[in-house]
């Protein structure tokens, strides 16, 4: 694809990829549980979060959680810990349904029924490059009115089709220069 960078940070720059930001606003927005799996406290709010509701047990299981109902109760009852595996599995079963849980209000909240949500690009960053290889990359904002892909692909937490996303369809809209925003310092949005 043209503009795509082939050798990034070659003469010193850093930054991150542009959807890799995306996906990181996102999960801050998403709300995820800030005490650690480790705590007994962020544990126990993981595993009522994975098993309050049928529905929620199914979800859990379909993101990998298989372990029985019982092994289940005994956590829940402090009657036996995880393992760092299981706890691995729950973390990750978590992540999954809480992001499939929220993609549907995060869309309605970015998409504001098509008037769109603000996306400032901060460039990335070249302190590090001699100065005849830098390049004027300036901070640039952009009206994004179509999340549905992006939303969607975060949910599924497929990289792939989120940097087709977010860099085919969303940051192609600045313009020329657009291949100049593949790699960020920051992507900054609110919802």
């Amino acid at each position: 694809m043209p503009e795509r960078n082939i050798e990034f940070g070659k003469y010193g720059a850093h930054g991150i990829k542009g959807h890799e930001a995306v996906a990181r606003q996102l999960d801050r927005l998403a709300g995820f549980i800030s005490t650690p799996i480790t705590a007994r406290r962020g544990l126990m709010a993981r595993l009522h979060y994975l098993t309050r509701t049928p529905h929620a047990r199914e979800a859990a299981r379909a993101a990998g959680l298989t372990v029985t109902d019982r092994t289940l109760k005994a956590w829940l009852a402090g009657q036996r810990s995880p393992s760092k595996q299981n706890l691995q599995h729950i973390e990750t079963a978590y992540r999954t349904v809480r992001r499939r849980n929220v993609a549907r209000y995060l869309t309605s909240r970015l998409n504001r029924e098509g008037r769109g949500t603000r996306v400032e690009f901060h460039p990335l960053n070249q302190s590090r490059v001699s100065r005849p290889h830098q390049r004027v990359v300036q901070f640039r904002t952009l009206n994004v009115r179509r999340w549905d892909p992006v939303v969607a692909a975060w949910a599924a937490d497929d990289d792939q089709a989120l940097d087709d996303a977010w860099f085919g369809d969303v940051t192609i809209e600045l313009g020329s220069e657009y291949g100049s925003y593949e790699y960020v310092s920051n992507i900054g949005f609110a919802a």
